[in-house]
């Protein structure tokens, strides 16, 4: 192969060529045929380097095989990425462009249309002075969430095919659709992928290691009102955009999105519809405490009893629904498999930053699949915008803990 960095890049930057954009509204799977285009284009580029077991599925799902290397009898480890970009931003005719040994301050992506990222609004930028760091043109998003991981994948295991002296037992990867919008794991084959544990690299900075993630629900207030004409409403009308009001207000805004940070979970608002006759209101409840999280559902049957003592029974209705769980009661009997990334971060010269995922994964739902799964960084920064950005750098880094960890899985024996 090419030294990694050029291996790398030439594979990235083709990568977000491809219009991967996931759709909520679909019911098809893959909800877009952008990502069943990538989706073949890699399955053809897998057998081309000459691994096994390359199946791609009709539901867009593509897995691969490495073979084993050594005679040891170990564990086999996946690696894991998804195809598809956010529909928060097109990803259709992305233009990247290499911003070489960055200097600093503000890189302007278009200035024709004063397209601007600009150090005041994203500081972090300049944490990558002397990076190489690739941008948009800033009309679409980059698409380093997740192709950087895609990339990152497909090099590391042509790194370890030039490298036979790097002895690593069976390595299988997969790469998903669906994951922005909540269904990458939904038709994952766990029991084809065969693995003991598998990574997502999906993460965003440099050393990112995460095995928690937020507990899921969702709550759907229903409110019936009564309408009538406004002239002769007293005493009649029941206005349900007033309920609806009576029940924001009843939710404490300090435990909010904007107030909370870290391992502090919330109740988000997330819309008010309807009119004077019917109308709804809808949060996601959010936190990492199993505890914590049952004790928001239970609140949100308080603040139902609430209306309904003010308003009577039935103007409102409530449902409640547990869309995912922390990953981390999965994965922590098995913390081996976080020191041994760990260790494979060290060793390429990243420090690790483990923290929690202030949202969710495909790895928590693979985990309670029966696949623990934690999440590696990727390198992008700024997801789902036009300001996305990632350092070529960091993308090498995340390639050679991957190959690490390919190699330490040995020593775990």
């Amino acid at each position: 192969m090419k030294n990694v960095k050029e291996y790398m890049l030439e594979r990235f930057l083709k990568y977000v060529t491809f219009d991967t954009e996931s759709c909520d509204d679909a019911t098809v799977v893959p909800t877009t045929e952008g990502q069943f285009v990538f989706a073949r284009y890699l399955e053809q580029q897998l057998k081309d380097m000459g691994l096994e077991d390359v199946v791609l599925d009709e539901k867009g799902y593509l897995y691969a095989t490495l073979p084993a290397n050594c005679d040891d009898e170990m564990p086999v480890v996946g690696f894991i990425a998804h195809l598809d970009t956010s529909p928060d931003m097109s990803g259709k005719d992305v233009k990247p462009r290499v911003v070489e040994n960055y200097a600093g301050g503000d890189i302007v992506l278009d200035e024709k249309d004063g397209i601007v990222l600009k150090v005041s609004d994203f500081p972090e930028v300049e944490n990558y002075k002397g990076n190489d760091v690739i941008v948009t043109d800033g009309h679409t998003l980059l698409g380093a969430d997740d192709k950087a991981g895609v990339a990152e994948i497909v090099t590391a295991v042509a790194y370890l095919q030039a490298h036979p002296e790097i002895k690593h037992g069976k390595i299988r990867i997969a790469f998903n659709p669906d994951e922005e919008i909540g269904r990458g794991a939904h038709n994952f084959n766990v029991p084809l992928f065969g693995c003991d544990w598998a990574y997502t690299v999906d993460g965003s900075c440099e050393g990112e290691l995460e095995f928690e993630n937020f507990n899921a629900g969702s709550a759907l207030f229903t409110i019936q009102g009564r309408n009538v004409h406004p002239g002769y409403a007293k005493g009649k009308m029941l206005n349900a955009l007033r309920v609806a009001t009576a029940i924001v207000d009843a939710v404490p805004a300090v435990e909010s999105p904007e107030c909370t940070c870290g391992y502090e979970g919330f109740y988000h608002l997330m819309g008010i519809n309807g009119g004077v006759d019917h109308a709804t209101v809808s949060y996601i409840i959010r936190d990492h405490s199993r505890e914590i999280f049952e004790s928001r559902m239970a609140f949100m049957k308080q603040v139902l009893e609430q209306m309904t003592a003010k308003y009577g029974e039935g103007v409102v209705t409530l449902e409640l629904k547990e869309q995912y769980r922390n990953m981390r009661e999965q994965v922590e009997p098995k913390m081996h498999i976080i020191e041994l990334a760990k260790n494979a971060m060290e060793q390429s010269g990243v420090v690790p930053v483990i923290k929690p995922i202030r949202g969710g994964t495909d790895g928590a739902q693979l985990s309670f699949m029966g696949l623990p799964c934690p999440n590696l960084f990727a390198g992008g920064i700024n997801f789902h915008s036009r300001y996305e950005f990632v350092s070529v750098q960091v993308m090498e880094k995340a390639v050679m803990t991957i190959v690490n960890i390919a190699a330490g899985v040995k020593d775990l024996q």
